[in-house]
This record gives structure tokens, sequence and C-alpha cells, in this order.
């Protein structure tokens, strides 16, 4: 009799407490994310070293090429350092009751992880490797607003506080169960968090650091659109890293996010191209990769979650757009961002957050809303996203450009800008012909 009953009962006691167990279980690593994780981190790195580096030193004039491959490298140095200690604890930490808008010092110096700690699938080795290929270009994306104009180590020091103080915060917010998360906030790969964060900083530091000397009435055109262009192809491939990756995992979602990133680079750069020449009668090679730049800028947000009719809509707006903004830019308000940061990456991080909201719907393409969700209410979710992250960008940007220039100096004096900053700052010249 007994037996019978623990028969019956034993096989229903272990189905009731099955799900509990399964719960308790450790996640579980997964070599396939694993390996494209680390794939994903390579590309995403290779985008500003050597991609961002050779893009921007061929469009400004010789004398300057060394200075911004320099910028480049130390910000790349310095930034990974800068991760270790504090960053990553601030993006991706546990802030406790402050965690909606800080992620609290508790993760400093990468504490609590080894070779077995687990994010998500893949090593949170890997995961704090990817994030910190994001916190090195987002910075150096802002060079090209005062590349030819400022000092090494006014550079350095803004760049440092700038990652701490404005980046880390706003991938918290976005990325790291901060209140802009939890709010819904559509943000796949770093519309908010890079392009519109950098474009804004970009914006700010043009305007407070002031124009080069001879802008606008002398030329000054790229020195080498070979360099410029080898650099802008490389971007376009480390952006596949940069998007799918994104996925964190080898999934249809990393596969969907790759195509549309291609689709609305290629959709820009056309778009671009086409607006040149109907404007000026002819296309030129720094026109249709700066396109490409802005379809894939533009994309961003929106790659884990429109599919390709929303990636050409979304590129498309994006080609037409920037172009005109930064012809506007310059030409108009005569504001001296000197490789087009804001119009491009700025402008584009605006109309990708929000054309996420409206290409994101099921009937257009994309993945759907989430339950209980309509297109305005996601807009309105998106547009909330757009004002603060450029809020804080703007006004932290303009505190810390203020503070860095009374510490340190940020501009260099006229003299040394007429001689260029590779023979003032380093003592070396690109070129020895």
């Amino acid at each position: 009799m007994i037996a019978r009953t623990l028969t019956a009962v034993l096989p229903a006691l272990f189905l009731l407490f099955a799900p509990c167990a399964g719960a308790a279980e450790p996640p579980k690593l997964d070599a396939a994310n694993t390996a494209w994780m680390i794939s994903a981190s390579v590309l995403v790195l290779f985008m500003t070293l050597p991609g961002l580096a050779l893009f921007y030193a061929g469009l400004v004039r010789a004398k300057n090429v060394l200075s911004v491959l320099m910028q480049c490298f130390a910000i790349t140095c310095t930034v990974t350092l800068a991760w270790v200690v504090l960053g990553y604890s601030i993006a991706f930490g546990d802030g406790g009751g402050a965690n909606a808008w800080f992620g609290g010092f508790g993760r400093a110096f990468l504490a609590g992880m080894d070779v077995k700690a687990v994010k998500g699938s893949i090593p949170e080795t890997v995961f704090a490797m990817f994030q910190l290929t994001f916190a090195i270009i987002t910075p150096a994306l802002v060079i090209g607003a005062y590349a030819e104009r400022v000092r090494f180590g006014g550079m350095l020091v803004f760049s440092l506080l700038w990652l701490l103080l404005v980046y880390c915060p706003i991938a918290h917010w976005v990325w790291g169960d901060g209140w802009l998360q939890k709010m819904g906030v559509m943000d796949f790969a770093g519309g908010l968090v890079v392009h519109l964060n950098a474009g804004v900083a970009a914006l700010v530091c043009a305007l407070v650091l002031g124009k080069r000397r001879g802008f606008p009435e002398t030329a000054m055109p790229p020195h080498n659109m070979t360099m410029t262009v080898t650099g802008a192809c490389m971007l376009w491939v480390g952006w596949f890293g940069f998007n799918a990756g994104s996925a964190l995992a080898a999934d249809g979602a990393a596969g969907m996010a790759m195509l549309v990133t291609h689709v609305g680079a290629a959709t820009g750069a056309l778009a671009w191209l086409v607006c040149e020449t109907l404007r000026y009668g002819k296309p030129s090679v720094l026109g249709v990769v700066t396109g490409m730049v802005a379809g894939l800028g533009t994309i961003t947000p929106a790659s884990g979650f429109v599919g390709p009719l929303g990636a050409i809509a979304i590129g498309g707006t994006a080609g037409v757009i920037c172009f005109f903004a930064t012809s506007y830019l310059k030409r108009r308000l005569g504001v001296d961002d000197s490789l087009d940061v804001f119009p491009v990456h700025g402008v584009g991080g605006v109309l990708g957050t929000l054309l996420t909201g409206v290409f994101v719907s099921a009937a257009l393409g994309g993945i759907g809303y989430p339950e209980k969700v309509t297109m305005g209410g996601q807009l309105l979710v998106q547009f909330t996203g757009v004002l603060a992250v450029g809020a804080w960008s703007g006004v932290l940007t303009w505190i810390l450009l203020k503070l860095t220039d009374a510490v340190v100096g940020m501009r260099v004096d006229a003299d040394e800008e007429t001689e260029g900053l590779d023979t003032v700052l380093h003592n070396e010249k690109g070129y020895n012909l």
C-alpha cells in the first residue's frame, strides 16, 4: 500500500519542483555565441583602429594627419584603463537604490569577474570587452569636431572625464537596466548611446572651441582621400560587429541586424550620391563615403528591430537629411564641426532612434511592438530618450570643456595652429618628401 502511494506521489512531486530546480541552475556558456562575440569585439575595435583613425586622418590637412592618428590611438589606451577601473562598473554594475541612474562602484577594477563568470550565454569577460570597444569609439568620434585645433593633453583629459561622466551613465540608462531601458526605449546598438551622444558633444565642442583659423574663407580640403576611403571601407566592415554583435548571440536577430546594416549603408550612400549630383552636378567620393557612414549610424538603433523595408527607408532618409544638415550647419550657420560629426552622427542618431519607433511595426516588416504598446506610445518613449541623452550630453560636455580648458588648456595658439599640430605637439611629420 505504501509502495503504491509513493509510486503515485513521487512523480507528481518531481514535476512540481522540477521548474524550481531548473531555475536555480547557473547560466550555461554557449560556444557558438562566445565565438561570435569574440569576433564581433575584434570587428568593433577594428572600427576605431584603424578604421576611424584612417577615415579622420585623411580628411584633415597634411600638417595634422599624425595628430588625429595619435588622438585615436591614445583614446583607445586611456579608455581601456578607465573602463577597467570604473567605466564598466558605472555602466553595467548594480547601483542599488540609485540603479535607475548609475551603476555604482561595486564592479570597480572588474571585481568578481573571472574565467567562470557568465553574462547571458557568453563569458562576462567577452561581454565587458565587447562593450569596451563601444566605449572606445564614442569619444573617438568626437575628435572630428575639434580636429586641427586642440592640445593633446587637454583632449585626453576631456575624453577621460567625458567617458566616465557622460558615456557611462547614458550606457547604464539604456543598456544597464537604467531608467530608459525600464521605460522601454529601443536602441539596439547605439543610436542614443553612441551616435546622438557623440554628435551632441561634437556640436558643443565646435561651438565652445570656435572655428579653425581661416574658416570658412580658406579652403581646407582633405589631404588624402585614398586614406579616407580606406578607413570608410574598414568602418563598413567593422560595423557588422557593432550592430550584429549587439544581439549578443549567433542567432536570427544577429543575422537580420547584419542584413539591414548593409542595406542601410548602401541606401544611405546612394541617397547622398543622388542629392550631390542634383545639387552640384557631380557626385564626389567624399560624399558617397559620408552617405555610407550616415546610413550606418542611422540604422544602428533600429538594426535589431526592423526588416529590409525599414532599412531602405531609414538609410534613404539618412542620406538625404544628413546631406542637407551638413551643408546647412557649415554654409548657413558657419559652425566649424571640422569633420561633420553632428550632422552625420548626431542627426543620424535622432533620425534612427525615432524611425525605429515606426519601422519596428510588424506591418512594416519589423519585429512588432511590445504588448499593449502602440506606435504613438513607442515614439513618445523614443523622443524621451532623444531629449534626455541630448540634454545630458550637451550640458555635461559644456561643463567638462570649460573645466578642462581652465585646468590644462584646450585650444592651441594661433601660430601653433598655423604651423600644424604634428610638428607643434609631437615633433614629427606625417610625410617626409
